[in-house]
């Protein structure tokens, strides 16, 4: 397992609808990115952050997104879709997937902001390609294997005033 040191080129993956869910279900409260986004980096090099998000036409999102890029995100929105029974889906795994697998002939690490267990089979992956994989996001709505596929594992619940608003 590779450790951090500053010259390490780091790529930022941020699952803003799965962290948003857990900050409200467990604390009722929102992220902070900013924070997020200076921990994931910890003094290394960064090449790209990204944070995927959902437009639901919801009042405050526009700012939000327009937050993420003054905190230095790249945004890839997605529509929610509605279908006929009356459910909704939104779920960027496959482009986060795809841009991770892109991106690890560019940089040393993956940060990945998730707690999303699809993932797991990614992170072997990109470890299998020589590339360091760290998940944060809050260990209560983490899968277990999606732990057990990182290099480095940071619990956002043991750092609430880090990464909470």
């Amino acid at each position: 397992m590779t450790e951090i040191h500053p010259s390490q080129r780091v790529a930022i993956l941020a699952d803003a609808q799965n962290l948003y869910h857990s900050a409200q279900s467990l604390y009722s409260r929102n992220i902070d990115y900013s924070s997020l986004l200076e921990k994931a980096v910890s003094g290394r090099e960064l090449t790209r952050a990204i944070a995927y998000v959902v437009r639901a036409d919801s009042p405050e999102e526009e700012s939000f997104f327009e937050a993420l890029v003054d905190i230095g995100f790249e945004t890839k929105i997605k529509d929610i879709k509605t279908f006929g029974d009356g459910s909704k889906k939104a779920d960027w795994d496959v482009g986060m997937s795809l841009d991770a697998v892109t991106l690890a002939n560019h940089v040393d690490t993956v940060v990945l902001c998730t707690g999303d267990g699809d993932f797991s089979r990614l992170c072997s992956h990109l470890r299998h390609e020589g590339v360091r994989v760290e998940v944060i996001a809050f260990n209560e709505s983490t899968a277990d294997e999606l732990v057990e596929a990182t290099d480095a594992f940071l619990d956002m619940s043991e750092r609430q005033d880090t990464f909470l608003l």
